[in-house]
């Protein structure tokens, strides 16, 4: 059966603060037409364009988190978690309204955005999927970071890093994404950061949101943050949570394989830019039948909810 494009059944809205500004930010997820692709608005704008495309060339810094900004110099940031919950659920069309300039950290991972998304269900569109399938494998690297996209039949992943913290350590995990992999294994793995990083950023004026409450902090081999880990291997099942929001900026489902170690959200950005730089190294492609069905987020559903921390 020839697979559609989706868009979420009716509007979720979310109320939180953003993890580096601290500031109380409002967000609304809406319906949007086939073909519109995935939007911000910010709402608090009305002296120039408030309209910011979701796209890894309006991408001007992934220091910590991923931020865009449009010509006019509108911007919102930290917007990883939430494209990893609209790429995990199959959406393609959406517009985002926010009155600040970073997306709420709930609780630190993708899962209250799933939640929303499933718990008000998901509008099929009368219009194909295009995917953008990797024809040359590209690789970027920065010192012993490394990251590099495969040709390959829908999205599989390797991620593996490497931490002198105990509590970390190195890990490593390979993941196909399709048939709701996102949801039920990776989407409920919050942020993580050290201990002695905390002081740093805030001194750069970065995580003035963050607590123990939406980040694993670890110190060592002990986790900081009360409850502990709701998976052993959590930091780098959020990494790739984080990396499928990175490559959702590339404007539509990739067909390749992932593959990176110790990467980040810009040295992500910098690979899609490599891989979009090269002549012939991608084609964007009309697909249906069992080539569709291995997209991430089809035939999740709400009884996946069960699987959501």
């Amino acid at each position: 059966m020839t697979k559609v494009q989706t868009t979420i059944r009716t509007a979720a809205s979310f109320a939180g603060v953003g993890l580096h500004t601290g500031r109380p930010v409002r967000m609304t997820i809406r319906p949007a037409a086939a073909h519109f692709g995935i939007w911000f608005r910010r709402t608090d704008i009305s002296d120039r364009d408030g309209l910011i495309p979701a796209r890894y060339d309006f991408v001007p810094d992934a220091r910590l988190c991923t931020r865009l900004r449009n010509a006019d110099g509108a911007e919102v940031q930290t917007i990883e978690h939430l494209m990893a919950a609209l790429a995990g659920c199959g959406i393609h069309n959406a517009l985002i309204e926010i009155d600040g300039p970073e997306v709420p950290i709930l609780d630190g991972s993708a899962a209250p955005f799933v939640r929303a998304i499933l718990a008000r269900g998901i509008q099929r569109q009368p219009a194909p999927i295009h995917a953008i399938e990797v024809l040359h494998p590209v690789t970027v690297t920065d010192g012993a970071a490394h990251a590099t996209l495969r040709p390959n039949d829908g999205l599989t992943m390797r991620f593996s890093i490497e931490f002198d913290d105990a509590a970390i350590g190195r890990q490593e995990r390979q993941a196909d994404l399709s048939n709701g992999h996102f949801v039920r294994e990776l989407c409920d793995s919050r942020t993580f950061c050290r201990a002695s990083d905390i002081d740093a950023m805030r001194a750069a004026g970065l995580a003035l949101g963050g607590t123990y409450e939406n980040a694993v902090v670890v110190d060592g081999d002990r986790v900081l943050s009360p409850g502990g880990l709701r998976h052993a291997d959590e930091a780098v099942r959020h990494k790739m949570l984080d990396a499928l929001g990175d490559l959702a900026l590339a404007g539509a489902p990739l067909l390749a394989r992932y593959e990176a170690h110790r990467a980040g959200h810009a040295l992500t950005n910098r690979l899609l830019r490599a891989l979009f730089a090269v002549p012939g190294a991608t084609r964007m492609v009309e697909i249906a039948g069992e080539r569709a069905a291995r997209l991430p987020g089809v035939g999740v559903g709400a009884e996946d909810l069960a699987h959501v921390a």
